[in-house]
């Protein structure tokens, strides 16, 4: 059963509501971006990738009115069914431009929306997908929190900071550094856990973040280890979506 977040946010999509549009947009497009060069192999520029990219927000647009989730299919299988279909559609125009003829376009087929063994993604692309969520959730609570509080969580989990460094750099003592960051701690899992409700079509969704280190929902008395693997699970995905935004940036300058 799809929740109301995830309904509400395609509802909003087939409103046109631009917010939406810009939101789905700013979070994803980078995977796709990377994903599209993936596949280009070389074949295609970055200026290309860039065109694609906007043609794939375009597609999605065209198609939203037909989508329905309930049918099985992953949020990220949307994306890449998209994706591949716009990219598809350029290697067509490429060859036949080759052999002097037109392009015919391609009708989208839709039946990705149902669970099919033939539209399932690779595991780097599912990846990269749960930490583009990830990333979202941590962009609210930025958003949302004290300067202070946040800057905290930034230099101790994002940074990797010893808790003792961290009081020494802002002039406070370890217990309120650590009183401080349970404060955002608790705000990302609250805000991760609407982020992947969302964007979760399947159970599967759902589950990521048990499967990838966050525990959204600690136990009944939480330990210093809960807390601690939740920081540390942050700070590696954290790392590993900001080198993704900074190889997309790049590709987008040249």
């Amino acid at each position: 059963m799809l929740s109301s977040l995830t309904t509400n946010f395609i509802g909003r999509l087939k409103a046109s509501d631009q917010a939406a549009w810009f939101e789905l947009w700013e979070t994803f497009g980078p995977v796709v971006r990377a994903q599209l060069t993936r596949w280009g192999k070389g074949r295609i520029g970055s200026e290309t990738v860039r065109d694609l990219s906007q043609e794939t927000l375009a597609a999605l647009s065209e198609s939203i009115d037909r989508f329905d989730p309930t049918r099985g299919a992953r949020f990220s299988t949307w994306l890449l069914a998209i994706a591949k279909h716009v990219l598809g559609d350029e290697m067509d125009r490429r060859m036949a431009l080759k052999r002097g003829g037109r392009r015919t376009f391609a009708e989208l087929d839709e039946s990705w929306m149902a669970v099919s063994p033939n539209a399932q993604a690779d595991a780097a692309y599912e990846a990269a997908v749960f930490r583009a969520k990830v990333e979202a959730a941590i962009r609210l609570v930025q958003k949302e929190s004290d300067f202070l509080d946040f800057s905290i969580f930034g230099m101790r989990v994002l940074e990797g900071k010893s808790g003792k460094d961290v009081a020494a750099a802002i002039g406070t003592s370890e217990p309120t550094v650590s009183r401080r960051l349970a404060k955002v701690r608790d705000a990302l899992r609250q805000r991760l856990a609407e982020v992947i409700a969302t964007y979760s079509f399947t159970e599967e969704e759902r589950e990521e973040a048990a499967r990838n280190g966050l525990l959204i929902t600690p136990k009944q008395d939480p330990g210093v280890a809960d807390d601690a693997m939740f920081d540390e699970a942050i700070g590696e995905i954290y790392h590993r979506q900001m080198e993704l935004r900074r190889q997309d940036q790049a590709a987008r300058l040249v």
